[in-house]
């Protein structure tokens, strides 16, 4: 039965190709609009040593984790719920919680095809290079998407309407950008606002993943927040989630 509901919200998700199209079609555009810049594919002093190319690809994928999970599923979940589908499906055989399951799967799934997207893209057109540490980038990346689809669940879980849900993700959305460094890279940042930077779970993730891309040591202290806040937001989930 879980089964048929994951195909029924994957079709239905595809029906509406430019909702899912926009989680990959941003971190494109900010992957080839830096990746044409002169000496993009160089080591950067100001990015840490780290190439341009190889920066916005990283970017990219957390750009795409935070779409999906802090203003699509929201989104539909809480639309769900404004057109009674949750109440109606109480009446049912069918486990209301399936159609949350569900939509994490779907989402966790449109996320791991953005992350291919981009590494497949950042080599075949830029010539960036895979991570160099493969283990830890999966780890840091499996770590960033499930802190951030804990965060949507529980937006979905207070949002009593599809407009409440979109405004709370959105309230979520862009401040985790700034952030996780769209505006100003991390490295360019002030000691404090970086600081801030690993305290959030889209920052700790970006910062993880970059380092790993390097082949640096992930620190421990980054992937335990990310930790935290998928458990701390999936416990909160559970318990405020109202079906109607």
């Amino acid at each position: 039965m879980l089964g048929r509901i994951i195909a029924v919200e994957f079709r239905l998700r595809m029906r509406e190709l430019l909702t899912p199209l926009f989680a990959l079609a941003l971190p494109l555009a900010l992957l080839f609009g830096f990746g044409l810049v002169p000496d993009a594919d160089r080591p950067a002093e100001d990015l840490g040593g780290q190439a341009l190319t190889e920066y916005m690809a990283a970017l990219g994928i957390a750009v795409a984790f935070a779409i999906l999970a802090l203003m699509m599923m929201p989104g539909v979940l809480s639309d769900y719920r404004e057109k009674g589908v949750l109440r109606r499906m109480r009446a049912t055989p069918v486990k209301p919680s399936a159609l949350l399951v569900a939509q994490l799967v779907v989402n966790a799934g449109a996320a791991l095809v953005s992350v291919a997207t981009l590494l497949a893209v950042g080599t075949a057109v830029f010539g960036t290079a895979l991570p160099r540490d493969p283990a830890a980038f999966a780890a840091a990346a499996l770590l960033c998407l499930g802190a951030l689809l804990a965060i949507g669940a529980l937006v979905t879980a207070v949002a009593p309407s599809a407009r409440a849900g979109n405004a709370l993700g959105s309230l979520l959305f862009f401040p985790s950008l700034f952030l996780a460094g769209v505006y100003l890279p991390y490295d360019r940042m002030p000691g404090l606002l970086q600081r801030v930077c690993d305290l959030t779970p889209l920052g700790a993730g970006l910062r993880a993943m970059r380092d790993a891309w390097m082949g640096h040591d992930v620190r421990i202290s980054q992937l335990a927040i990310m930790a935290l806040y998928g458990l701390v937001a999936t416990v909160a989930a559970a318990r405020l989630f109202r079906w109607e």
